[in-house]
């Protein structure tokens, strides 16, 4: 028996508060006050367990254990994003089904947050002493830009190592930079296109997306065969207002595009197919002619990639133009070495060539570690403990908290090899023996920051 099958003893606590947790609908993007009271709650549970507590803000807090002047840190987020729909249980509930745990947050982030802080009651339950203070920090703004350890950072001390568990196994040594944009136009001036709307968050594909038009029964017959031989799924119902369109594609997180539907730009591509580009209006001309069903910015100017971390990606992520608005949001995950300036000039030098404003909503810089840092043999150990196997270095699209640590810090878990989560998508779940399995070798990871 290693140290980290001790987790075991506390399974039935684990998920009792870990669906205490799922139960706050902490959508940082609509309600922070909400993603304020998960925060709340797992500062309030380490308390009861005796540990030291401190909240740094309305989104970040850390719960502490062990004396010293060095600092290690697990960093994990209770915010989420919104459920969507085509769940087959309670998306706010922790649910037990076929040999897995459903939740929205499960493996995207409260899964992992519930249980580092159970391997601390674990430390400390057993007498461990650590030679480091060790840091549970605690964020719940990390789905709107991170924000919460901007703050959170400006005034508490950076640790010396640290690992998020929120990505996948083994160890993600590097992360793409992020720039996440909006587009815009001073009004909509299309024609035959009256409305759209698509997509709840800028990092994910949209799996739906809704349009209305005004055409002629021609017109409609036409739309209808471009619909049957394009991916997706189109319904079309008459209104008196004119043509209501709901398509349906397949969400995904946007730091892998590839593997959704964007319903969004799918729709576009079929609207601007019947009718074509300048009757859909400026915006919409703009998405089909410059990213149109792309997923790696060919044929907006921007396509690149290295052998660290592979190719930039874009995802068309929100779209809202009515007689009021019309603006877009778009997510561009792009390589280590690729220039974000650059790619940013001619984004907004390809926008506006359709009288369009480009804004900077996020910007994270990208994330480099080196493979023979002391916290790459520390998480390596950890996961050879448990799986028996020597855990595979790799880099990804996706965002974490590792890159705020000043490139201290990585990625760790929680999801195995294998296992499909859908995380940002319906019946986010995880396989109930790999989350133990990652408890696991959590705890093991743990014990070694600790250097006990």
């Amino acid at each position: 028996m290693c140290f980290g099958d001790k987790i075991l003893d506390y399974k039935d606590d684990l998920l009792r508060d870990l669906d205490d947790l799922i139960s706050v609908r902490s959508l940082s993007c609509s309600d922070p006050k909400e993603s304020e009271r998960a925060l709340d709650l797992m500062l309030d549970k380490a308390r009861e367990m005796g540990f030291a507590v401190k909240k740094v803000s309305s989104c970040s807090g850390h719960i502490e254990y062990g004396e010293g002047s060095d600092i290690a840190a697990v960093l994990a987020h209770v915010d989420v994003v919104p459920a969507g729909s085509g769940w087959r249980s309670e998306p706010f509930a922790l649910t037990e089904r076929d040999g897995r745990y459903y939740g929205r947050g499960v493996a995207d982030d409260k899964g992992p947050a519930m249980t580092a802080l159970y391997c601390l009651k674990a430390l400390k339950d057993n007498g461990i002493v650590p030679k480091r203070r060790i840091r549970l920090i605690i964020g719940a703004a990390e789905e709107t830009g991170m924000t919460d350890m901007q703050e959170y950072f400006s005034s508490e001390e950076m640790p010396s190592m640290a690992f998020t568990p929120d990505s996948d196994y083994g160890i993600c040594l590097r992360e793409k930079g992020i720039m996440q944009l909006e587009i815009s136009a001073p009004n909509h001036d299309g024609t035959v296109l009256t409305e759209m709307r698509a997509g709840t968050a800028v990092n994910a594909v949209p799996a739906q997306a809704y349009a209305l038009v005004d055409c002629t029964e021609s017109e409609d017959n036409s739309l209808r065969r471009f619909a049957d031989a394009k991916p997706g799924e189109y319904d079309f119902i008459y209104t008196m207002d004119g043509l209501d369109i709901h398509a349906k594609g397949k969400a995904a997180h946007a730091s892998t595009p590839g593997q959704g539907l964007n319903s969004a730009t799918h729709l576009i591509r079929i609207l601007a197919a019947n009718f074509g580009q300048l009757p859909l209006g400026s915006l919409c001309s703009f998405l089909d002619d410059a990213i149109g069903i792309e997923t790696d910015g060919m044929s907006l100017g921007i396509a690149c990639s290295d052998k660290e971390s592979g190719a930039l990606t874009v995802n068309v992520g929100k779209i809202e133009i009515n007689s009021d608005i019309c603006r877009c949001e778009i997510d561009i995950r792009y390589p280590i070495s690729a220039d974000s300036g650059g790619i940013l000039r001619r984004v907004r030098q390809r926008a506006a060539i359709d009288g369009l404003k480009t804004r900077l909503m996020n910007h994270e810089y990208p994330l480099s570690v080196e493979p023979d840092a002391p916290i790459i043999n520390i998480l390596s150990k950890a996961y050879k403990t448990i799986t028996g196997e020597e855990p595979e270095l790799y880099s990804t699209g996706g965002g974490t908290y590792a890159r705020t640590l000043n490139n201290n810090g990585v990625a760790f878990g929680p999801t195995l090899p294998g296992d499909e989560t859908h995380i940002h998508d319906a019946d986010e779940s995880i396989d109930t023996g790999n989350f133990w399995k990652h408890a696991r070798i959590c705890l093991e990871a743990i014990k070694g920051l600790a250097g006990a």
